[in-house]
């Protein structure tokens, strides 16, 4: 089907579709309404479906014209910023970059340094996706994302991606701990920090399999496996320091995140004699494909952002 196409049709029915009428996209065009028409006759004819009811002087979109319509914007939106570069002839980003990072991380940071980018390049343009590593690794993967940030410790669920397939490239690193409210520690764990009785806390969590819990108790432990009391199952970092706040528990979260109840005394962290793990927020990307001239930017730009930040109690 595809080479008995004409793109100047496509071209046609995607003014119609903007326009939502045949003289609107003539004018467009700079083309007689009956040029239009019989472009859009034509079209249908050969795809085999209508893609308008006509109602009077007004066009009602089928709904195969708006399947067809998110096909073809994208296409014609980067088709227009690439034609603006070529004409301007400057070696300046522009276009669509479309990236993903972990919830509270992506918004707490992301805005800022996209708004700031856009003040130097107002051609580029930004998709950002938030969700967890799983989510980030699998859309990546399927070229859905240009490249992800991925927080590689605190990531909710089983990778089901082999790392193999990505290149990845460490950007900050933070402090993971296990925390709970002063409150708590205070009144039910009474400041005894063996293992067996840490093992009998109540525990707030982030997904069903315990990942980070597990993986604080391995570390500092070395536990492979531990059963625990979750009293609170949760996808979200923010909801894990208020139920942390509100006595609910014992829950690993990042430093950053609770730094200012550290400071104020309302959260107290739950020390042994190893280090604290070090997250790793990494830069992910397919490990063959060659970044464009736009993409290499922004990543330059977020990295030399997000390492400035790292000394600076970056807020999760």
């Amino acid at each position: 089907m595809l080479n008995s196409l004409d793109v100047n049709r496509l071209k046609v029915f995607y003014y119609i579709y903007v326009n939502q009428s045949i003289s609107g996209a003539a004018r467009e065009l700079n083309v007689t309404p009956s040029a239009v028409s019989q472009h859009l006759k034509k079209l249908e004819y050969e795809i085999k479906v209508p893609l308008f009811t006509r109602m009077h002087k007004r066009l009602v979109p089928a709904a195969a014209a708006t399947t067809l319509f998110h096909i073809l914007h994208p296409f014609f939106l980067e088709l227009e910023a690439g034609l603006k570069l070529l004409r301007s002839g400057r070696d300046e980003p522009s276009g669509r970059v479309k990236f993903g990072a972990p919830v509270e991380f992506g918004k707490a940071n992301f805005p800022q340094m996209m708004g700031a980018f856009r003040k130097e390049y107002p051609e580029v343009t930004f998709d950002l996706t938030l969700g967890n590593s799983e989510k980030m690794l699998e859309m990546v993967k399927e070229g859905e994302l240009d490249f992800a940030m991925v927080d590689l410790f605190l990531s909710q669920r089983h990778y089901v991606a082999d790392l193999g397939l990505y290149y990845v490239e460490s950007i900050m690193d933070e402090e993971v701990i296990l925390a709970c409210s002063a409150a708590y520690f205070n009144d039910t764990l009474r400041g005894n920090l063996s293992l067996s009785h840490l093992l009998t806390q109540d525990f707030i969590s982030y997904d069903h399999h315990d990942l980070a819990i597990t993986g604080w108790f391995k570390h500092h432990f070395g536990r492979k496996s531990v059963t625990v009391n979750v009293v609170l199952t949760v996808d979200s970092i923010q909801a894990v320091r208020s139920a942390l706040v509100y006595d609910m528990g014992l829950g690993v979260i990042t430093r950053d995140a609770v730094r200012g109840e550290i400071d104020h005394g309302s959260v107290v962290v739950i020390h042994t004699d190893k280090p604290e793990i070090v997250n790793q927020i990494s830069l992910v990307q397919l490990q063959d494909k060659i970044p464009s001239f736009t993409e290499k930017r922004v990543q330059a730009y977020f990295k030399e952002a997000l390492q400035g930040k790292g000394s600076m109690a970056l807020a999760r």
